[in-house]
């Protein structure tokens, strides 16, 4: 591959994988323990990802169980998953905290699959804009020791980089819209 290309391929990757991880948060009827990954509790005084002062563990297909190492972070914990966006509310049993998951219903499994498509979407938008700079990039060299032919050559290779990433977004949005209505 043309070094040209690379760090436009590079910021394709990087947008992709944020994709990626951006889906692995929303929650589709089963319990996955990724849900909690935005979540931080402070932990004397510095904000801490959950998974770092507690057990995270999964006993049922639809519940998730957070067993902290210090009794004295379940209500912290408690109250961190409260204020997030899960939508879900925690169970305190004074050992552990416990979220248990609600069968999706139809519509609301139709509300994450069009969530998942306006994040494929903007996915797919990134990817546009590291192709359009990149077109841009190589125009610049109009003029300089690259020749026209060169330059198209580029800007062909580009586009070819971008289907190919445009085609690995549609295949993670389908997977995980796929996964959402799967009851």
């Amino acid at each position: 591959m043309n070094e040209r290309l690379k760090p436009y391929e590079d910021k394709m990757k990087k947008t992709l994988a944020n994709l990626e991880g951006e889906l692995v948060t929303i929650r589709a009827g089963r319990a996955n323990p990724n849900v909690l990954n935005k979540i931080t509790v402070d932990y004397y005084g510095s904000p801490t990802p959950i998974q770092q002062v507690a057990n995270v563990s999964v006993p049922e297909a639809r519940m998730i169980q957070i067993q902290p190492w210090e009794k004295s972070m379940l209500k912290v914990i408690e109250k961190a998953i409260n204020m997030s966006d899960i939508g879900i509310n925690p169970t305190n049993d004074g050992s552990c905290v416990r979220l248990i998951f609600p069968e999706l219903t139809e519509e609301r499994r139709k509300e994450l699959v069009k969530d998942v498509k306006k994040k494929g979407e903007q996915a797919k938008v990134a990817v546009r804009n590291i192709r359009r700079d990149g077109n841009d990039a190589f125009k610049k060299l109009k003029g300089s020791d690259v020749s026209e032919d060169e330059i198209k050559d580029l800007e062909d290779d580009l586009q070819k980089l971008t289907d190919k990433f445009i085609k690995e977004v549609d295949k993670a949005v389908e997977s995980k819209s796929k996964e959402v209505m799967t009851v």
